[in-house]
């Protein structure tokens, strides 16, 4: 009988499990894209247009404005929407949309009539603002110009994130005796990452926790996960790992899960003097952002004007139906083959002058990147996207940098048989668990007062984070408490009044909101205001978040504040908006409004103790928790946080 070593049988283990998770993790991503694409029909079925305007899935009414081929020669119609710019909206590039038309007797949306959808679908190319540019099949843009009610554009199940997510893991699966195989493996196996070894680098402008992590990065051979907790300077580490890896690689590769992420880091390498390219649109659309984007320097090259004319000259002539001779068919395969030499050498040009391309996760299985091979790529928000949205750029790199926060948002799954399946466990996590060995640790954060910090250290941190001295005692003003819990179970509101802080559902989706709850927010900030001054507040640019994980409160405060007028001289300072919509921001004083209120002590969502970790650390100096203690306290993390509060207070 053959004997085959240890190892073998290892590495065959290792095997076999990492392939049955894959296919268990795409059978539950199969079970995600079944519901979304249901939730999507009944929504686009059920839902009013004015719910679907409110909510930013859809703009009406629009303004369709010129058309023209970009730069990669997709035929594209440019809209604005008649809005005001502050009401959030959901498209973003890369997603699809398709146009309708409705009828709205006197403008009242929710008057709208019947919507007739048009037989197309297009793809965001740009956004900015009110205005939008959608790629469109070109035979179809009369449809929109000659249309006699009012059109409109919302967005379209998103088809192409899914084909790409299924193709990821069947390449991952598949992969034999590559880079790819071994890192699957090595992932889902108990088996050590390999790691170079070298004394450690220097690096005296950043702290231990730091230091310590940039050389962990640079040694890594496989995997590491750079681990940043709130304010703890994750994207100033991330962006010196990648700087000192440039000088030993040529090229890597930085995504995120999200555009808005891909922006930030972008812009900072920018900053640093790396020579970035941007695949995609960036959501803060400013000169410099555009400066270094793909289709920005595409269209800038000096051969694109003549790939512009050849182009232009193979449209004409396709669109000469009297001439049908074999002598133009090969004018139109000569131009053809023009075009694609012009292109191919634009993007050599553009390729080999820049050290990063960067991308969102989805977008780093774009064809641009097709036959391309990095020594390293760089995953921001790890912890925030589906395992399956990571393999699609791990597959075109030999060793694996991801940074994030698994303690804080994670990624968004709808499906609730999914999300008990496991889709929802990153691989982020997945690596944080089975190798701890290759977690660093951040541990030293600049942004908030201790007080504020410390809750969420015990908690979620095992302690081990501390504030920088500079920001551990930093107050708006002397003697102010950093964190206050406001009980709304225990004001005394009078008989006529009783009702006033429990929740209530509104809306056609049945949105929670706390009406009393949130008047009391604003009169607390508005005496806030007063005690600290107003010319201070605007000289000094106090700024403040109101966060409610319920979407229908951060509606309705809104509201609210555009009614008060004691708050128009603030309103450029003061941002209202759901937890997600803070990830990755801080600000001087944040409220947050619990919303819960209910003789059942049912919390909802709120048991999500990820988001609530992100809530109370965007604060700098100033935390305010306004909710109903009997309520939330009944689930132990609020009790915890609840007797804390008191604790720090001297209230116990």
């Amino acid at each position: 009988m053959r004997l085959y070593p240890f190892n073998y049988y290892l590495c065959a283990m290792n095997h076999a499990s990492a392939i049955a998770q894959l296919q268990q993790q795409r059978h539950l991503l199969q079970v995600e894209y079944q519901e979304e694409k249901e939730a999507y029909r009944l929504h686009s079925e059920s839902v009013g247009l004015a719910r679907k305007v409110t909510r930013g899935d859809a703009w009406y009414p629009l303004h369709v404005g010129r058309t023209y081929y970009n730069s990669l020669n997709q035929f594209c119609v440019e809209v604005t929407r008649k809005a005001d710019e502050e009401i959030d909206h959901n498209f973003e590039y890369g997603r699809p949309v398709v146009f309708f038309t409705a009828d709205v007797p006197g403008g009242d949306l929710r008057q709208a009539g019947h919507i007739r959808y048009c037989g197309f679908t297009g793809n965001i190319s740009y956004v900015d603002g009110n205005r939008m540019v959608v790629a469109i099949p070109e035979g179809h843009v009369l449809e929109l110009q000659n249309a006699q009610l009012p059109l409109g554009v919302q967005l379209f199940f998103d088809e192409t994130s899914y084909r790409m997510m299924f193709d990821a893991l069947d390449r991952v699966m598949a992969a034999r005796g590559t880079r790819l195989a071994y890192l699957r493996d090595l992932f889902y196996g108990r088996q050590q990452a390999e790691v170079f070894t070298f004394d450690a680098m220097r690096f005296p402008w950043l702290n231990a926790s730091q230091e310590r992590a940039v050389n962990d990065v640079l040694r890594a051979k496989d995997v590491r996960v750079l681990h940043g907790p709130p304010g703890t300077g994750k994207t100033t580490t991330l962006v010196e790992a990648i700087g000192e890896t440039l000088m030993r690689e040529t090229q890597v590769l930085v995504c995120a899960q999200s555009n808005t992420a891909v922006d930030w880091i972008s812009e900072k390498l920018v900053d640093c003097g790396i020579p970035v390219l941007r695949l995609g649109n960036p959501t803060r659309v400013n000169d410099k952002m555009l400066s270094f984007t793909y289709e920005r320097r595409f269209a800038d090259h000096p051969d694109y004007p003549k790939l512009w004319q050849v182009r232009r000259d193979m449209r004409e002539m396709r669109r000469n139906r009297r001439d049908r001779s074999e002598r133009l068919h090969q004018k139109i395969e000569r131009l053809r083959e023009l075009a694609v030499e012009l292109e191919v050498r634009i993007n050599n040009d553009i390729f080999g002058q820049v050290r990063v391309i960067a991308s969102t996760l989805v977008g780093a299985g774009s064809k641009l990147l097709d036959g391309k091979r990095f020594g390293t790529v760089f995953i921001d928000e790890a912890a925030q996207a589906l395992e399956a949205a990571c393999w699609i750029p791990i597959r075109r790199a030999s060793r694996v940098i991801l940074a994030g926060d698994h303690c804080q948002l994670p990624p968004t799954v709808k499906s609730l048989e999914a999300l008990k399946g496991g889709l929802g466990k990153t691989l982020m996590e997945r690596i944080v668990e089975n190798k701890p060995e290759c977690v660093s640790l951040l541990q030293v954060q600049y942004r908030m007062n201790d007080e504020i910090m410390q809750f969420s250290s015990d908690y979620f941190y095992h302690g081990q984070m501390r504030s920088a001295p500079e920001v551990a005692h930093r107050l708006v003003h002397e003697g102010d408490a950093p964190i206050l819990w406001f009980d709304t179970s225990a004001i005394n509101l009078g008989e006529d009044e009783k009702g006033d802080f429990r929740e209530q559902f509104v809306g056609e989706t049945f949105g929670r909101i706390n009406k009393g709850e949130a008047t009391l927010t604003l009169s607390l900030l508005q005496i806030y205001f007063q005690r600290i001054g107003k010319q201070r507040v605007l000289d000094d640019r106090i700024d403040v978040g109101i966060i409610s994980p319920y979407r229908a409160q951060v509606q309705y405060l809104r509201r609210l504040i555009k009614k008060r007028a004691f708050f128009k001289p603030y309103r450029h300072l003061i941002s209202v908006n759901t937890v997600d919509g803070f990830q990755g921001q801080e600000r001087d004083v944040i409220l947050i409004s619990m919303v819960r209120a209910n003789d059942a002590g049912q919390i909802g969502f709120l048991r999500d103790l990820r988001r609530m970790n992100v809530a109370i650390t965007r604060a700098r100096m100033k935390l305010f928790i306004l909710g109903d203690a009997p309520t939330l306290t009944r689930h132990p993390f609020y009790k915890k946080l609840y007797d804390y509060i008191r604790r720090v207070r001297g209230l116990d």
